[in-house]
């Protein structure tokens, strides 16, 4: 599945992406509040690509102005019937409207294949940023919750936001 917004074309990542990936799942800035640890190498960037099944709704970002892949995203169904959407930029990306325009193509193109649908996504109370796309997507502040990363070694106080 392609979707293209005014910036961005959103697409399946490949593990032709591996180099590109690295740039932020290398970077300590961008994975600080991420599930996900800081990569080391980019052979950990290969094997989360290889991991991505064509089912899930995960895409690259890349920018229409150079076809440069500078982040991901995706979304999902939850097993309480919400959706929950998510995204990561390359550091130099940051503050330019690129997660916000991607996540609402992403949510547009979900209602787009199931109409009505519940939404949520969550970030670290740290994270002012990321609420702040969450907040510009629709959704509103619901309450407090936490996450920890996939390897345990992080957790976090997470705010949690619905429409």
């Amino acid at each position: 599945m392609i979707i293209k917004t005014d910036r961005l074309i959103l697409r399946p990542l490949t593990i032709d992406d591996a180099e590109a990936a690295f740039e932020w799942t290398g970077d300590e800035r961008v994975a600080k509040y991420m599930i996900y640890s800081t990569n080391e190498s980019i052979e950990t960037t290969k094997e989360w690509l290889r991991s991505i099944k064509p089912s899930e709704n995960i895409f690259g970002f890349v920018r229409k102005s150079d076809r440069k892949l500078i982040g991901s995203g995706g979304i999902r169904l939850l097993e309480d019937g919400f959706w929950e959407f998510g995204y990561n930029l390359r550091y130099d990306c940051w503050g330019k409207g690129y997660a916000t325009e991607a996540s609402k193509a992403m949510i547009e193109y979900v209602r787009s294949k199931y109409r009505d649908i519940r939404l949520r996504s969550e970030c670290a109370v740290e994270n002012t940023a990321s609420a702040r796309v969450i907040e510009k997507c629709g959704l509103v502040f619901k309450g407090y919750g936490e996450y920890t990363s996939y390897d345990g070694k992080k957790t976090f106080k997470a705010k949690i936001f619905e429409l």
